[in-house]
């Protein structure tokens, strides 16, 4: 359990003191948390959603608890560019900020984020903002880093060696992340508007500019991903089309082949006839006449397919 006070501090066990202002980071199963919440009339709909891993971005309210359940995207270990999201919760009331997820990785990225840009004197309104406005930075480096994984795609295609089925694996993988960024953003965008709709007032004019700039980030989010998902689309089509004209030069240089041998497979059916009176046979240099008109239509034809660049 990690509490941020006038510094981190990291223990087995945090007391909960009431009436203090506590910024805690936690694993969702920790029973200090769970035994607080309810022992504080912690609605139980509310525990459900937070121990449900299905569920979905989502912000609620009652007398005394605020939720929230956000999602953080983690690298998958089946690709590179595919990436899963998990649940994290945030639970505000008027003096604690409790911060909850399954992923030990993800509360020390959070935590470590945060204690960089927080001061004590800040509320836990703006503690909220930062830690939201840290998820969206987070998704925001993933989609970055696609980019540039889709332009060395992208330059891979052109490449000599083209490794079809890794590159198609790759540019799935990359859609389904950003897919899920996508439509997650969306739903991220009205959950910000309704955490930011439910402070008060005052708090509402401190924090105008912060929230703006949050959701100003959160629509280059959705845009972005929508970008590279069509730009995902347009590789694909790029790679089949790169294939397809691969194919098409090797069957043009097989047809090529076959071209060439044509008429030589002519001459030579013309002269495995048994008939009796082939002139040609009787000739002293019919043999060697033969070979070198064989070799002059060869070579004409190869000339002319050279010429014509199927070759």
């Amino acid at each position: 359990m990690y509490l941020l006070s006038d510094r981190l501090y990291y223990k087995d066990e945090i007391a909960i003191e009431e009436g203090q202002k506590q910024i805690i980071f936690t694993h969702v199963d920790n029973p200090i948390i769970t035994e607080w919440l309810e022992s504080h009339n912690f609605p139980e709909s509310f525990l459900e959603d937070i121990h449900n891993e299905d569920q979905s971005i989502t912000f609620e309210q009652s007398k005394s608890f605020k939720l929230i359940i956000l999602k953080y995207f983690v690298r998958d270990e089946e690709d590179e560019l595919l990436y899963h999201d998990e649940n994290i919760a945030i639970i505000i009331t008027a003096s604690k900020f409790i911060f909850l997820s399954r992923n030990e990785h993800i509360i020390k990225n959070v935590v470590s984020h945060l204690y960089r840009r927080y001061e004590e004197r800040d509320s836990l309104e703006y503690v909220t903002y930062t830690v939201i406005d840290i998820l969206v930075d987070h998704s925001m480096g993933i989609v970055d880093g696609l980019d540039d994984k889709l332009e060395a795609i992208e330059d891979e295609i052109f490449s000599e060696e083209v490794e079809e089925k890794e590159i198609q694996a790759h540019l799935y993988f990359a859609r389904r992340t950003l897919n899920r960024i996508t439509k997650l953003s969306v739903q991220a965008n009205d959950a910000v508007n309704k955490v930011y709709n439910h402070f008060p007032l005052e708090t509402r004019q401190k924090l105008k500019y912060e929230f703006i700039d949050l959701k100003e980030h959160l629509s280059y989010l959705i845009n972005e991903s929508k970008t590279y998902l069509d730009r995902t689309g347009y590789l694909q089509n790029l790679l089949m089309g790169f294939l397809s004209n691969r194919m098409n030069q090797a069957m043009q240089r097989l047809a090529a082949i076959s071209l060439i041998f044509l008429p030589l497979t002519f001459i030579v059916g013309n002269y495995g006839m048994n008939f009796k009176n082939m002139p040609e046979l009787d000739w002293k240099y019919g043999y060697f006449v033969i070979w070198g008109l064989n070799i002059a239509i060869a070579w004409l034809i190869f000339r002319w397919l050279k010429k014509q660049k199927w070759i």
